[in-house]
């Protein structure tokens, strides 16, 4: 296989799992039933699940998502009458102590990666347009755990939902809401992310 084949594999492995969210190896149908074999026998996708889903009168659909290691955390899309906004955890848990928030009785057990905050989102983005005939139109990080104490997964996230070869979604429709972490908020300011 020549370097150039393997480049082109890799990008194509690289859209199946970025911008389509599959979850298993043979669903690439455009790589052969080899190739796809191979990857099954030394590769995992680690995607989420949607354990429970709650729907209320208004519309809003509150997620139990179960992750790879069988940890739960929450995420909820909320609809109104122009936008679906979706309300993303960073965090199995949290750290703080933050008397206005249900989380604060969980300890904190871990950070989510990457491909956990960014699942998330592609799993609302499908409840919107299955519910709501219409694309996701915001993300808040603001569900369980404090966003700023798990920087580099969540701007790592953030970067696969705006490039084009992942979400595409406008930066501007992206916000961050913390609790308040200066040194944080400071280095996040200081990198002039939009």
């Amino acid at each position: 296989i020549s370097k150039r084949d393997k480049a082109f594999r890799g990008n194509q492995v690289y859209e199946w799992l970025w911008q389509k969210g599959v979850h298993h190896f043979d669903d690439m149908t455009n790589l052969s039933k080899k190739t796809r074999q191979m990857m099954e026998e030394n590769f995992s996708i680690n995607h989420i699940k949607v354990d429970s889903m709650q729907r209320s009168l208004d519309g809003t659909i509150k997620n139990g998502i179960r992750l790879h290691d069988e940890m739960i955390v929450e995420s909820v899309l909320i609809p109104t009458s122009k936008r679906t906004t979706a309300c993303v955890s960073s965090q199995v848990g949290c750290s703080l102590d933050c008397k206005f928030c249900a989380t604060a009785s969980i300890k904190r057990m871990r950070n989510l990666n990457v491909d956990e905050i960014y699942d998330q989102v592609v799993a609302m983005d499908k409840q919107s347009r299955y519910y709501f005939d219409r694309p996701l139109s915001n993300i808040v990080f603001m569900g369980m755990g404090e966003p700023l104490m798990n920087y580099k997964h969540l701007m790592g996230s953030i970067a696969k939902i705006t490039q084009p070869d992942g979400l595409g979604m406008s930066p501007s429709r992206i916000t961050i809401s913390t609790s308040g972490i200066p040194k944080m908020i400071k280095k996040l300011a200081d990198e002039n992310i939009k």
